[in-house]
């Protein structure tokens, strides 16, 4: 159960999915090391990317360059852009491919431009982007074909939903117009845009876009276990999974995934390594986006990491009152204790 994506071969076809506010490159390091095989970054706006190159200013700082950031030792990884206007993508995709765009700390190009078309968040798809290119698989297919001819090698992947509403699941269309148009990978969550994260996935629909195109498809939603991801593998015939809300303060999913696929025995982590993991976590969200943002952004992640264990609740309520990094290291290395 091999994926080939451009100059990348993936054993099993384990992947984390982009996540806005989530998927940094802390947190795709972790997962890297707990088996993960591609990762994916938060979207950004192919729109504003290619905006932020008119600025005239002395001293710019881009919003957009440090979601693109990517390092070697997290290799290989995807960008993913959103947008509807096939212009700004095919730009934002050349300056990504070619690193070619202000504020860029790259050290290392991406494996693959990954398209959105599946965020369900209003503001995003009140603009024509996200889910809500599920209503137009022709321009679709035409944004797919502007990046794709605007690429020298790495490839296009897309991610898509089953449908928008649940009346008009079309994900099999949308997944052979872009498939037509050199999408060379295309990841199905299976839930339409009116489901939004709700429980419960649709299963046959992930099977009918494998059966429909040639490309390798990808199958996400709903896996928080290896059995979850085995049960998506035998049902669908996909060729890999996609794991998002499953990782969260769960990393090691991949590797208990990889050793049901490989026949032995997966071991847990224990509570020391899950805390020390967050900690190593935290750490590298300082390096990469300073004290003040990352004590903001790592409440979530250790609210996530401590989720079942012992007073819990009130654990999270300590977490969420918490101002900076050292705070959050000692209530971490309180509950060891």
């Amino acid at each position: 159960m091999k994926i080939k994506l451009g100059n990348t071969e993936l054993k099993h076809g384990l992947m984390l999915a982009p996540m806005a506010g989530v998927t940094d490159k802390a947190f795709r390091k972790i997962c890297r090391e707990c088996g993960a095989e591609f990762t994916v970054s938060e979207m950004l706006s192919a729109k504003a990317l290619c905006y932020e190159q008119l600025s005239k200013k002395e001293k710019f700082e881009s919003k957009t360059a440090p979601l693109a950031s990517l390092d070697c030792d997290e290799h290989p990884s995807a960008v993913q852009i959103f947008g509807c206007e096939p212009s700004f993508m095919a730009e934002a995709a050349a300056r990504l491919e070619e690193m070619d765009y202000k504020g860029c700390t790259s050290k290392i190009r991406p494996a693959a431009i990954d398209i959105n078309m599946g965020c369900p968040v209003h503001k995003i798809v009140s603009n024509g982007e996200g889910s809500a290119l599920m209503k137009n698989p022709e321009l679709a297919a035409e944004i797919v074909r502007a990046v794709k001819g605007a690429l020298k090698e790495i490839p296009v992947t897309v991610k898509i939903r089953a449908g928008f509403s649940n009346d008009n699941k079309n994900a099999v269309e949308m997944a052979q117009a872009v498939a037509d148009a050199g999408a060379s990978m295309i990841c199905v969550h299976a839930r339409t845009r009116e489901q939004m994260y709700n429980p419960g996935i649709d299963l046959e629909i992930i099977s009918r876009v494998k059966q429909a195109v040639s490309v390798p498809v990808v199958g996400n939603g709903d896996i928080y276990c290896a059995a979850d991801a085995l049960n998506m593998l035998s049902q669908t015939g996909c060729d890999g999974v996609m794991i998002a809300r499953g990782a969260r303060g769960n990393p090691w999913i991949f590797e208990e995934i990889a050793a049901s696929l490989d026949g032995y025995e997966y071991t847990p982590p224990t509570f020391e390594t899950r805390m020390s993991a967050i900690i190593r976590q935290m750490r590298m969200m300082v390096e990469e986006k300073g004290e003040r943002v990352a004590a903001a952004e790592a409440k979530k992640h250790v609210a996530w990491y401590i989720k079942g264990i012992r007073d819990a609740a009130n654990l999270r309520d300590r977490v969420m009152k918490s101002d900076s990094i050292d705070e959050l290291e000692k209530i971490i290395l309180e509950i060891g204790k």
